[in-house]
């Protein structure tokens, strides 16, 4: 199965093409940004796929992260997504930046708990905490610096997360320290795309997964009496 994998969901542009016969990636690229994706991603999907010599009609399927992360970011990466799928007549699917940040550390871990943490601002972040084979403990949710941190009645975790930091820099000392602590941007593109390659365009589809609403809110309309006057 040749997978194209897209992530623009955090402070990463990234895209990668994995052959899942051969067991590897053909071609990946990864800039580090906090703005810009929009401009970004296509030219880097188009040296990907030129890198890893393939049309897109030779893809068996797009995956793109779909969230949690910016809004704006979102946008980009599942836009793209979606339209490279209709063009090529391939199914999209979507995975979880929480998941995708997870894989790499699940069966790795060995029982330690991964706690998977996103900036969320305001004192708050994206978290989900799975055991160590992978099995949920808490699901999808933002909570409160405080509230994740309660997750050390789990047991010394490993932290992972462009928040894990935050997480680590708080932990109570009276409790299980971390057994390590992975502060990464961004999700593994290549782990993105072997995720892509395992999940169900049924079940997964591509697009936003959100866990709150966007801090942005449309600007209130004038009274109906005042747009009436100016009308």
């Amino acid at each position: 199965m040749l997978i194209l994998a897209i992530d623009t969901a955090l402070e990463a542009c990234a895209a990668a093409v994995l052959d899942t016969d051969a067991g590897q990636l053909l071609a990946q690229e990864q800039l580090l940004m906090k703005r810009g994706h929009a401009e970004a991603l296509m030219p880097m999907i188009a040296r990907v796929m030129q890198s890893a010599n393939l049309a897109f009609t030779s893809l068996d399927r797009i995956a793109v992260t779909i969230g949690p992360g910016s809004f704006t970011g979102l946008r980009v990466g599942i836009s793209a997504a979606r339209g490279l799928a209709l063009a090529a007549k391939r199914p999209a699917v979507g995975l979880t930046t929480l998941s995708a940040y997870a894989a790499a550390i699940v069966g790795q871990s060995g029982t330690a708990p991964v706690i998977t943490a996103i900036d969320a601002r305001h004192d708050h972040v994206y978290l989900q905490i799975v055991a160590g084979d992978g099995s949920q403990l808490v699901r999808p949710n933002v909570a409160s610096i405080d509230e994740a941190i309660a997750a050390s009645q789990f047991g010394a975790p490993h932290l992972v997360g462009n928040a894990a930091n935050i997480l680590a820099a708080r932990w109570p000392k009276d409790a299980p320290q971390p057994a390590a602590v992975d502060a990464q941007p961004a999700p593994d593109i290549g782990w993105v795309a072997w995720l892509g390659a395992a999940a169900d365009p049924e079940t997964n589809p591509a697009r936003p997964f959100y866990l709150r609403a966007p801090d942005a809110k449309p600007a209130a309309l004038p009274p109906l009496a005042t747009r009436a006057a100016s009308a």
